[in-house]
């Protein structure tokens, strides 16, 4: 692509570099590999989407975003989902006030700009259809009275794909609205002993306690404005529009990507240009984010299944057939 090669319009990244990096540092000093999942997670706060994060327990997803949190300049909740969790207690609810004999609404926990929801496959239908209207729409109605979400307002959850007893499929409607859908794995070989050893030597807990805020509320913004001037080739769209439209096609694929998922893989592959240090999506980029767009997306036929498929075999074949621009 000889026209993105020769362009000259170029964006002032050096700002963004320089903290990005700094960041990255800290969170190295106390999380043991899953760079990747460090750069989907940047990546989702810079698109201002939402992410769901996917291992078994002890591979460190609730202190990924913790630690992430700690190092954003905003308000952080958690809420802990169970079965008995109720939509009131993630929205709030009105209480009668004695002295002024009249209802207020008592905020719940999901009014905070950075949530994390630890095992959200734990809380039944009538719970997760709470955060439908959050989660898209960043508000809340309650009696009629709409609430807005102050920015920035990123919600990620942590599920368990291993345990059946005691939990509930998410609805499709609501995985659409995660931006990403990031796979932990477990540590390599070298990576266990790090871990081992950090946690020997009491590592991790007196880092965390020295954690300060690197990135503000402006940098966010800042960096969300460099994210929508990111240049994105002609070819680059129609490259896009060619992936999340064969998932649509795939005899192995029941039910292909909207959309939305091709706006998600073009915003997010523009905040990982900005990451990239550039100021123009390439081919690359958009490979590396359509996998974790899609993985939550696509529903495979049980022929697929029964052969061994998954959803991250599925988009990598899908992208093996789609001509790369040049």
């Amino acid at each position: 692509m000889e026209e993105i090669q020769d362009f000259e319009t170029r964006l002032d990244l050096s700002n963004l570099t320089q903290k990005v990096e700094t960041l990255k540092k800290k969170v190295k000093e106390i999380i043991v590999g899953n760079d990747h999942a460090i750069d989907l997670i940047l990546t989702a706060i810079i698109s201002d989407g939402h992410v769901l994060i996917e291992g078994v327990p002890g591979v460190a997803k609730t202190l990924m975003v913790k630690l992430v949190a700690k190092l954003i300049s905003s308000d952080f909740s958690r809420i802990q989902f169970t079965p008995d969790l109720m939509p009131s207690d993630i929205l709030g609810t009105l209480v009668f006030n004695m002295k002024s004999s009249e209802f207020e609404y008592r905020k719940g926990p999901i009014f905070s700009n950075i949530v994390l929801i630890d095992e959200i496959n734990r809380a039944p239908a009538k719970t997760q259809s709470s955060l439908f209207e959050v989660m898209e729409e960043r508000q809340i109605t309650n009696d009629g009275t709409t609430y807005q979400m102050s920015k920035p307002f990123i919600v990620f959850a942590t599920q368990n794909p291993i345990e059946q007893e005691g939990t509930y499929k998410l609805p499709e409607a609501q995985l659409d609205r995660f931006l990403f859908k990031i796979v932990l794995p477990y540590p390599s070989f070298e990576e266990e002993i790090e871990v081992i050893n950090r946690h020997n030597l009491d590592k991790n807990m007196a880092l965390l306690t020295e954690i300060s805020a690197l990135l503000s509320f402006q940098n966010i913004e800042e960096y969300r404005n460099l994210a929508k001037q990111v240049y994105v080739d002609d070819k680059i769209v129609k490259y896009i529009a060619s992936i999340i439209h064969q998932t649509r096609l795939d005899p192995m694929i029941f039910l292909g990507a909207s959309p939305r998922a091709s706006i998600n893989v073009l915003n997010a592959s523009k905040a990982f240009a900005l990451l990239r240090n550039r100021d123009f999506v390439s081919p690359e980029d958009v490979k590396f984010i359509v996998p974790n767009v899609l993985r939550h997306r696509i529903i495979l036929t049980a022929e697929a299944e029964m052969e061994g498929f998954n959803s991250d075999s599925v988009c990598k074949r899908i992208l093996d057939t789609i001509e790369v621009p040049k």
